[in-house]
């Protein structure tokens, strides 16, 4: 996911086709990528920053948990050795802790959910809020979700899954927080044909798509 805010461009995740999505979206600054959590189809394009880090000629700010950290500096480690090869991307690791943090004057508000038994940060810009991977969320936290214009949340498909919310748990949650517009992400083709499963949600509630741009 790309924001687009007064504080520049924030990336959500590099996912395996970061750098396609970088280019098909025309992206040539970045400010900082915000990490929910380590999987690997999360992280997998972070290699390519190194395109911003040789044209903005600085390392990209990396938000992420420590535990997060700890993994981005497993996978990645030619980034963080003490002798770096010349090229590899550089990157300025900065700690999540829960508490809100600023990018460029923008206030991000953490939302701490889970993905069976997987901590992940979903993210609140103002009134967006973004979640992803996640099957559980504590009422404290719904709490920093409430009140969103917009939420784009985890939709895996129908039948009961062991970390992702179902298309019916993904609808209650939206019902229970009063969104006005919801957008489900991360499905899988278990879920159906997307003109098939859109034609049965109910009013603001939509699968989202590849390449959609929210105005707020």
């Amino acid at each position: 996911m790309v924001s687009e805010t007064g504080a520049g461009n924030i990336v959500v995740d590099t996912t395996p086709d970061f750098r396609y999505q970088m280019l098909r979206e025309n992206v040539k600054h970045l400010e900082a990528v915000l990490i929910t959590h380590s999987h690997k189809d999360h992280i997998a394009g972070m290699d390519d920053i190194r395109a911003f880090n040789y044209f903005q000629k600085r390392s990209i700010d990396i938000y992420a948990s420590v535990f997060s950290q700890e993994i981005i500096i497993r996978e990645f480690s030619y980034a963080f050795a003490e002798h770096k090869y010349p090229g590899v991307p550089e990157m300025n690791l900065k700690t999540i802790d829960g508490s809100p943090f600023d990018v460029n004057g923008l206030t991000i508000l953490p939302v701490k959910v889970m993905h069976h038994q997987m901590p992940v940060l979903g993210f609140r810009f103002g009134d967006f809020t973004y979640i992803t991977d996640a099957n559980f969320i504590s009422e404290e936290e719904k709490e920093k979700i409430r009140g969103s214009k917009v939420l784009v949340l985890n939709t895996l498909r129908r039948e009961k899954h062991i970390s992702h919310f179902t298309l019916d748990e993904a609808i209650a949650l939206t019902r229970e927080l009063a969104i006005p517009q919801v957008y489900f992400t991360h499905i899988s083709h278990q879920l159906g044909l997307h003109d098939e499963v859109s034609a049965e949600l109910p009013p603001g509630m939509a699968l989202a798509y590849d390449g959609l741009e929210i105005e707020l």
